[in-house]
């Protein structure tokens, strides 16, 4: 396998533009210098950033898909997924709606269970904390959770893998510098990301890291792909993306789990 240590200046660019609609890079200061602090912003129509969806496979058969969206307008973000299993297997559903801010925030995240059952969540922030309300269903009483989290925190489900891409971005925004027309990324320096799994009402520290560029095959071709290496308590994860910042492949490596852009 080919590694290299930096990203073109194309990507950089496109770091840039799938940031900034993601609304995961207004610290950069590349992007605001220049910028006039007490300028009104301008009324930007929604864009989307980022849709597909993705193939989980499990020992090599496929399992389930998720369906997801990234937009953005002048206000922040809307990440929209939906995770379902295969025909063939135990049906499972579950869908998620995640809002961020303008800087990135977290301004409300709705997590609901379809199938087999009716549990839902909603996660949103409380002055300094976070606050989730959770039932097993509808009908149920809502409960409620404070976590001792900032705004900043990440949502991390385990089933919606767009959230990995959303950490990504975040990652190279706060990590990643142009140096000389390139990205220059920091060589295997890990930075830290507090996050929240709603659904299992669990925080937890993930550190990523650059590992270079790398060539692997993707459906029956050969692509050379940035590389990040996503750590944590509860397991690991190594992400590929492409120039334009989007998530290919991710490999939990450990459970055999493979996750593939369709």
């Amino acid at each position: 396998m080919q590694f290299r240590t930096s990203i073109t200046a194309r990507s950089w660019n496109n770091v840039g533009r799938s940031l900034a609609l993601a609304g995961a890079c207004l610290a950069l200061p590349l992007l605001l210098a220049g910028s006039d602090k007490n300028a009104k912003p301008k009324e930007v129509p929604g864009q989307m950033v980022d849709s597909g969806s993705f193939g989980v496979f499990m020992n090599g058969r496929r399992v389930a898909s998720e369906t997801f969206s990234i937009q953005q307008d002048n206000s922040g973000s809307v990440i929209k997924s939906e995770f379902k299993t295969d025909a063939g297997t135990d049906t499972a559903g579950q869908s998620s709606e995640l809002q961020l801010t303008a800087g990135a925030e977290l301004k409300n995240y709705e997590w609901k269970e379809t199938s087999p059952g009716q549990s839902q969540a909603v996660v949103a922030p409380n002055q300094e904390f976070l606050i989730e309300h959770f039932s097993s269903s509808p009908q149920e009483k809502q409960h409620a959770q404070t976590f001792l989290l900032p705004a900043s925190t990440s949502i991390l489900d385990d089933y919606f893998f767009v959230h990995r891409e959303v950490l990504a971005w975040k990652y190279l925004a706060s990590s990643c510098k142009q140096d000389h027309g390139q990205l220059a990324c920091p060589l295997k320096q890990a930075a830290q990301f507090g996050t929240l799994n709603a659904h299992t009402r669990a925080s937890t520290l993930v550190s990523v890291q650059f590992s270079g560029r790398e060539r692997i095959s993707l459906h029956g071709t050969d692509r050379e792909l940035i590389r990040l290496d996503m750590k944590s308590e509860n397991g690991d994860w190594t992400l590929w993306l492409d120039d334009q910042l989007k998530v290919q492949r991710i490999l939990d490596p450990t459970s055999n789990t493979e996750v593939i852009r369709d």
